[in-house]
């Protein structure tokens, strides 16, 4: 297979599919791997450029070295005996292929790409494919680690593109990626905590007050936590008029909003 390492202006000849399970396509045709084999290609996928070693350490780790080597070879054969194999090794390092598109690469390289700056927009396709565990139902410890560097790239993706769009002022856009962050973790209070905020520069108290006690019910039942202090504070100035009117004539004012009153109901 020849080498191509410029940026495909097309549907790439072979791709690796990683993001909700194992896929190895050629021109768009499923190419069948035993899945053996589909370790030692997700690996190599995953650790571009890694030794024989390292490699073989990963997928045999409780073998001798020696015999894990051995199985490596084995394995690497018969990839090559394949006609479409996706495989190159250069002295005693193994990669994929530079021809061969991973879908994981593309979620690495948006979120280093919205990261520095770059225009938001562009991120949706990444963000789709990342709402997919890596390799579900594979439980080495490589692909847990993994998994859980790519679930942490993600969300902090997200929360980034939310802050973005809020900050321009894209308020449909910002609460999109907001919610498709508390979906992904929903105890975690940053995504939560950007709700709110999105509906405060909407100027929809309602719906900010009704999103912090929607999270602060569902830490207390599932953590026997309250919302910290940080995102306390964004209600202050909402909470205030209610605080005066219930609290008794000089009682000092609470300075987090769990303690005041019911969460609002909905008119309609």
């Amino acid at each position: 297979m020849a080498s191509d390492t410029s940026t495909p202006t097309t549907t790439p000849r072979m791709r690796l599919l990683l993001l909700g399970g194992f896929r190895l396509l050629h021109d768009d045709q499923p190419v069948v791997v035993p899945r053996g084999l589909q370790r030692v290609i997700a690996v190599i996928g995953l650790r571009p450029g890694a030794t024989r070693s390292h490699v073989a350490g990963l997928l045999w780790p409780d073998a001798p070295e020696d015999r894990a080597l051995s199985s490596l070879r084995t394995a690497l054969w018969r990839l090559r005996q394949a006609p479409c194999c996706p495989m190159l090794t250069t002295g005693d390092t193994v990669r994929l292929d530079p021809a061969v598109h991973v879908d994981v690469d593309e979620l690495v390289r948006t979120a280093a790409r919205v990261g520095d700056g770059g225009d938001p927009r562009g991120a949706a396709a990444a963000l789709a494919a990342g709402r997919h565990d890596l390799l579900p139902g594979w439980y080495d410890d490589w692909v847990l680690l993994e998994r859980e560097r790519l679930r942490q790239l993600r969300l902090h993706m997200l929360e980034h593109l939310a802050r973005t769009h809020l900050q321009d002022g894209r308020h449909g856009e910002a609460l999109q990626a907001a919610l498709e962050a508390m979906a992904a973790e929903p105890l975690r209070e940053t995504p939560h905590r950007l709700v709110v905020q999105i509906h405060l520069a909407e100027g929809n108290a309602f719906e900010a007050l009704h999103a912090f006690y929607v999270y602060r019910d569902l830490i207390l039942r599932e953590l026997d936590l309250e919302p910290s202090a940080a995102m306390c504070a964004l209600l202050d100035d909402t909470l205030a008029p209610i605080r005066r009117r219930v609290a008794p004539p000089g009682a000092r004012h609470p300075t987090r909003p769990a303690p005041g009153p019911s969460p609002p109901t909905d008119p309609r």
